[in-house]
């Protein structure tokens, strides 16, 4: 535990939250700024920044209870989709420095929109880069 992390605060049980589902290494709660309706977050209860820190078994347990979270919001909230989610540092929009997977469920004309529009890109950057990645 982190003693300034808000998600920790939440593990620990100081800071309130709509707990929905549990197992022994991670919890979902609900997203106090939901981007659509049944907006969850699911957190490994050992702190971590992001996901490059985290334990293998808190990623997998957090994944899995992700994973049930998005049949569920899917069957009971009639959603017609999910996107689940992990930004990773304040570029990629991070703002709570605790590992987490955002599940958010999908509706037809809910108002959330892709943050870019995506283009075909050049064929020979994308083999350099792969090379790079190599």
């Amino acid at each position: 535990m982190t003693e300034n992390c808000l998600f920790c605060g939440i593990v620990a049980g100081t800071i309130p939250s709509q707990q929905i589902a549990s197992n022994e290494r991670a919890i979902a709660f609900m997203d106090i700024n939901p981007a659509t309706r049944g907006h969850l977050l699911v957190i490994p209860r050992e702190h971590a920044t992001d996901l490059r820190e985290s334990a293998p078994e808190d990623l997998i347990a957090a994944t899995l209870l992700a994973q049930s979270l998005v049949s569920r919001v899917i069957e009971r909230l009639d959603a017609d989709g999910a996107n689940l989610l992990s930004c990773i540092g304040a570029a990629a929009w991070q703002s709570v420095f605790h590992t987490h997977l955002h599940v958010i469920p999908r509706y037809k004309d809910d108002p959330l929109r892709l943050p870019w529009h995506p283009t075909s890109g050049d064929a020979e950057a994308i083999a350099a880069t792969a090379a790079e990645l190599r």
